[in-house]
């Protein structure tokens, strides 16, 4: 069986888990990792080609995209105009769609997939979220996050002039209802009220509470663990008082990162075009035989 190529776009936080569910799927094999800056890797890349650009490597099917989401537009339209598919955890909900629409018409223009939004939430969430509201078709789901770190929620703040860095924590507070706490160290010259009042106008803090605090050592509290509760109430039929819960505790990266190689292998087996997870049949993510795998999970 020829096994997938696979380049890892970005060697951050998400990039590192997915080169280890890369080493463990048995259908993949890595192409390389593409960098800004491919020299000075980390020891674990040693085996590796390390480069600037994809054009660089050899046969590669698949790029993951594990950039900053507001590159990841730029990034799919490069690989796909290349022949190469992708996928991403884009993780602006609002810009979903949209991103959705411009990435189909480059994808099918390419005869290329690109799966988008495919990280925990939103990706595996969604696909939950989807069969809640299969069971009960009217009703209510609260997605009630954390408490935990947001990597696309920090990784906006380290964006903004004058952060140096940055960790955003998300608190439930019930109802699908979030607070931020925002904790910075501050560059020198810079005056910390105007710096938070621009994190606080961003779109990925503008609907939520946001407290932004300014800290000497982001370090000191950084924790990767995250968690989400989906709760829905509704209807199945005419029954009323139909109550179904989600809930789970894990590592924010390393679920990214598997969720994305999983969404890699189901990009292989679609038809030309631009995807979120809820759009793909779920058995397309895994490795296997399709009967046996319908035998032991139906």
């Amino acid at each position: 069986m020829k096994k997938i190529r696979a380049a890892i776009v970005g060697y951050g936080n998400i990039g590192k888990y997915v080169l280890e569910a890369l080493q463990t799927a048995p259908d993949f094999e890595i192409a390389g990792i593409i960098r800004r800056n491919p020299e000075n890797n980390p020891v674990e890349l040693k085996a590796y080609p390390v480069v600037a650009n994809v054009s660089e490597l050899k046969e590669v099917d698949v790029a993951i995209l594990c950039t900053p989401t507001r590159s990841v537009k730029a990034y799919a339209t490069e690989m796909l105009s290349k022949g190469i598919h992708t996928v991403d955890s884009f993780d602006i909900h609002t810009q979903i769609t949209d991103l959705h629409s411009q990435l189909n018409e480059i994808a099918q223009k390419h005869n290329r997939v690109s799966i988008i939004s495919a990280g925990w939430d939103p990706g595996s969430d969604s696909i939950v979220r989807a069969l809640l509201e299969a069971c009960a078709p009217k009703g209510i789901t609260y997605t009630n996050f954390g408490p935990g770190m947001s990597m696309g929620h920090t990784v906006a703040v380290k964006a903004i002039e004058g952060v140096k860095a940055a960790l955003s924590m998300t608190i439930p507070t019930g109802t699908g209802i979030h607070r931020r706490m925002v904790y910075i160290e501050l560059q020198n010259g810079y005056d910390f009220h105007e710096v938070a009042a621009q994190i606080k106008a961003d779109p990925y803090f503008a609907s939520d509470e946001t407290h932004v605090l300014q800290v000497d050592s982001v370090d000191a509290l950084l924790d990767m663990g995250h968690g989400v509760n989906l709760t829905r109430k509704g209807v199945s039929g005419k029954t009323q008082n139909q109550l179904f819960e989600f809930d789970m505790k894990i590592n924010n990266p390393a679920l990214t990162g598997q969720i994305l190689v999983s969404a890699a292998r189901a990009a292989m087996r679609q038809k030309p075009g631009c995807y979120t997870l809820i759009e793909i049949p779920v058995i397309d993510m895994l490795y296997g035989n399709r009967q046996e795998l319908i035998r032991h999970l139906v």
